[in-house]
């Protein structure tokens, strides 16, 4: 029963999205412009510091920089344009602000960082990723959160895996742990990767089941990574190379989630260590419940997100003034 409400949840959570979208569309834009200078007022109800440095993550700009050629006016976005999921999560912030202000909008897994000042979803987490300016985008597939009811000690002592093996480090981490009995892992691509690791997909509610879960980056970020550190699993992973909204960058390794090697070869020792250490496993289960919180206040969520515009449109000399 808890595995159907879990299911039935977030299928509902999906369904809610696209009336939400469909419905910002129909008022005027000049309805939603007036209503900027009251939101942007709500940064005297939080505390400035933590959003001061919320919005410096995502938005490292800090001198004047030119917009590129892709740039275009907020008023000539072409929401069907696909990805759509990408033009309808920037519109719910960009509706707010003078539809003549120009963004580039870089839309799908970004693992580059452009040129120019960029809104995009996800980006390197090292180097100078200053022009890759990050905003929520494509949450309804990333940005999923649930509610564990199972305790940690009630799972089992094994990582459970379940993913597309297409890319080269997830077939490699398939071809050294397939067969391991510490592993419950499976291919769900039918083409591609190795024909005798293909298992059926497995929903959310089932991995939960685990104390360990499997979270490999795929394109850019790994998409449960968000969900597990919701629960009361633990996600096993490298050190994660590309964020998004969820500041992975900011994950400290064996506090937030337990690291293995680039090379996997840890495996094994990690998840014995924190097999029969369950107390420090615990520990690991618990800050990433607190990491996660931050997450949840959509009003002070929904500020960031238009403090972050704010500042691209002030670094990009489209507007002369800033709140914070």
């Amino acid at each position: 029963m808890f595995f159907q409400k879990l299911s039935a949840k977030i299928r509902k959570n999906r369904i809610g999205y696209y009336a939400k979208t469909f419905l910002r569309q129909l008022p005027p834009a000049g309805l939603y412009e007036s209503l900027l200078p009251e939101k942007l007022r709500a940064v005297s109800h939080f505390d400035k510091a933590y959003l001061a440095d919320r919005v410096n993550y995502y938005n490292k700009l800090n001198q004047v920089t030119a917009l590129g050629d892709d740039a275009f006016a907020l008023k000539d976005m072409q929401m069907r344009q696909s990805p759509k999921t990408y033009n309808f999560d920037t519109f719910e912030y960009s509706r707010f602000f003078d539809r003549n202000l120009k963004i580039s909008l870089l839309r799908g897994d970004v693992t580059h960082v452009p040129g120019s000042p960029s809104i995009q979803k996800s980006r390197p987490v090292n180097g100078d990723n200053a022009n890759a300016v990050l905003l929520n985008l494509d949450k309804k597939r990333h940005f999923v959160f649930i509610k564990d009811d199972v305790e940690l000690n009630d799972k089992k002592n094994m990582l459970i895996g379940r993913g597309s093996m297409t890319q080269p480090h997830r077939i490699k981490f398939m071809e050294q742990y397939f067969d391991n009995p510490l592993c419950d892992l499976g291919q769900v691509n039918k083409e591609g990767g190795n024909p005798k690791w293909i298992k059926p997909k497995i929903s959310i509610a089932e991995h939960l089941a685990y104390k360990f879960i499997l979270s490999l980056e795929g394109n850019d970020v790994a998409t449960n990574l968000k969900w597990i550190m919701s629960s009361s699993s633990i996600a096993v992973m490298p050190n994660p190379k590309y964020e998004t909204w969820f500041m992975e960058g900011s994950l400290i390794a064996d506090h937030h989630y337990i690291l293995i090697k680039d090379d996997y070869s840890d495996l094994e020792e990690k998840l014995q260590y924190y097999i029969t250490h369950p107390e420090k496993a615990q520990v690991i289960v618990n800050n990433a419940n607190a990491f996660v919180k931050q997450f949840l206040n959509e009003k002070r969520e929904d500020l960031i997100a238009l403090l972050v515009l704010e500042k691209y449109f002030y670094y990009t000399s489209q507007i002369a003034e800033r709140s914070i």
